[in-house]
């Protein structure tokens, strides 16, 4: 689906259901496309553990949340 600014503003629904639809979204702007909006694809079946920076390092053998709690560092809380 093309959609003008205008048609961001006054066809939000439409556009919402283009997503819904999982079709992308080009934005345009004096007729030149300006951006993309893409539909959220539906991740909620994944794991943390599955995401590609866990094992980036396999030298590393971690768990996820030992590796989390060092990249967050130290809380005001934990001092």
């Amino acid at each position: 689906m093309k959609a003008s600014i205008v048609d961001l503003r006054y066809k939000m629904k439409e556009v919402l259901k283009a997503l819904n639809r999982k079709e992308k979204v080009e934005i345009l702007y004096h007729g030149k496309v300006k951006g993309t909006i893409f539909p959220q694809m539906n991740d909620a079946n994944k794991k943390v553990r599955d995401h590609p920076f866990f094992g980036m390092y396999k030298a590393h053998k971690k768990p996820v949340s030992q590796e989390m709690d060092d990249l967050r560092g130290l809380r005001h809380d934990d001092i």
